[in-house]
């Protein structure tokens, strides 16, 4: 029996998603036209450069998307579909305490793992669990009320659920399960027509509109799938230029002359979508919502534990330059990478602030130091940066704040509902993995693999990481 891997199924299931939310938000349509020039352009202005970050098929196909679901029922059902396609959890993202805006939600990332799987199609999708026991948001009527709103729906078919289970135990589908499993899934993460109860809506959009988006109405939906561009900041011009209206900044890092790192974010303004109300009265009413927006994204290197400290660090400083002195933000982050950041490639590997693989050039070569950076400097290997594959609270959060439709509100004396990784996997039933580990073991197969073609033993090389 031949089946449809989970990567094409993937691959399918991004295209189709893509093609669904063309037609929902038009002005998605008018981003990816214009990433697809941006990335266009950059290619031919850096043709010996431009594919260090994947390759041109990779980026241009590339999507993350995201979701939002209001049970932990709810999510493990996520995982299931998910898994169906080679997608698995990875990384935990508490935007309960973000700034300026909380919001009541955990969050995690599913995508591929392997690398190979990744260059294949690398979709992901940014899935968010409200919180309603958090007691800074929800009083406990409330939060039974939404908890008995959430049970009585069912976001996905049980026969897409089955369908989904068989494709994990097999590795892909068979014919007409692929085809019925592309169809099921995609038209789980559509708009819904069904009007929207407009009181019960209002209650919560006061506390959150992230809250009334997942727990105000019936089903789910794609909130924004997001395209990828090798130069974000000429995205941003070229929307604006086109009359798209564009949040106020890009977030992430800033644009410097140094290496480029993680993860940097924008997107247009959550346009006023036409939607049906159902009044007080039993009456069905117009009405509009804005809760879904165009975002883009441009990926960096992936940064280690201390990488990732030192790069808090900096963003701290930031903020607290920006506080004293009311500087614009963009200007202040780039005096403080200057300062701060390594400059070099070379330098964020000395200092273990990036993950890197590598790769033998004297393939069988003796005399060779038994020193990774000396390796590096001597020609013996070539360092490529690891893409960074996952997210930013901080960025996420400020995507979410600019495309909000009020503040919300939050009672910051009442206590937290203790959330985190483990809870999460131990919730949706399947190991949620730990981003750091999963790039460790990248790094580290590289390494062993490369000095071991340099006819060196792993363990006897002094490496940045290792401190041997």
């Amino acid at each position: 029996m031949d089946l449809t891997p989970h990567w094409q199924l993937r691959a399918r299931f991004a295209k189709a998603l893509s093609d669904l939310y063309g037609t929902e938000v038009p002005a998605y349509t008018t981003l990816v036209e214009v990433s697809q020039e941006v990335n266009r352009d950059f290619v031919a202005a850096n043709p010996d450069t431009a594919d260090r970050f994947g390759s041109i098929n990779r980026v241009t196909a590339e999507r993350h998307g995201a979701i939002r679901v209001g049970s932990p029922t709810e999510l493990a059902q996520v995982a299931r579909v998910f898994g169906a396609i080679g997608m698995q959890p990875v990384g935990f993202y508490d935007l309960r305490d973000a700034k300026p805006n909380p919001i009541p939600v955990v969050s995690t990332a599913f995508r591929p793992v392997d690398r190979a799987e990744l260059a294949r199609n690398p979709f992901r999708v940014f899935t968010s669990l409200l919180v309603p026991e958090d007691r800074r948001f929800f009083t406990p009527e409330l939060e039974q009320q939404l908890k008995d709103f959430i049970a009585a729906r069912t976001l996905f078919p049980e026969e897409l659920l089955e369908i989904a289970d068989r494709s994990i135990a097999d590795g892909g589908l068979a014919g007409a399960d692929a085809d019925r499993f592309i169809e099921l899934a995609t038209a789980s993460f559509a708009l819904s027509p069904e009007p929207v109860d407009r009181a019960w809506y209002e209650k919560l959009d006061a506390i959150s509109s992230v809250a009334a988006d997942i727990g105000g109405v019936n089903s789910t939906h794609i909130n924004h799938l997001t395209p990828r561009v090798l130069d974000i900041d000429d995205l941003y011009r070229r929307m604006s230029d086109r009359g798209i209206q564009m949040i106020d900044a890009i977030q992430g890092p800033p644009r410097w002359d140094g290496p480029d790192l993680l993860l940097r974010q924008t997107s247009f303004r959550a346009l006023a979508e036409p939607r049906a109300f159902r009044e007080a009265d039993g009456t069905v009413g117009s009405g509009d919502l804005r809760v879904r927006f165009g975002e883009v994204e441009a990926r960096g290197i992936a940064l280690t534990q201390s990488g990732r400290d030192h790069y808090d660090t900096m963003v701290g400083e930031v903020d607290s330059r920006q506080a004293a002195t009311g500087r614009p933000r963009p200007e202040v982050a780039r005096e403080v990478w200057g300062e701060l950041c390594a400059p070099t490639e070379r330098e964020l590997l000395e200092r273990d602030h990036g993950f890197f693989n590598f790769t033998a050039v004297k393939t069988g070569s003796s005399g060779a130091p038994a020193d990774l950076l000396a390796l590096i400097d001597g020609g013996w290997l070539v360092a490529e940066p690891i893409v960074y594959e996952d997210f930013l609270p901080r960025s996420a959060a400020g995507i979410f704040a600019s495309n909000l439709s009020g503040d919300g509100s939050v009672d910051e004396s009442q206590d937290i509902a203790a959330r985190d990784l483990p809870w999460m996997a131990e919730k949706i039933g399947v190991a949620v993995n730990d981003p750091y580990a999963l790039y460790t073991s990248e790094r580290q197969a590289s390494f062993e693999a490369a000095v071991s073609a340099l006819g060196l033993s792993a363990p006897s090389v002094t490496t940045p990481w290792s401190g041997r």
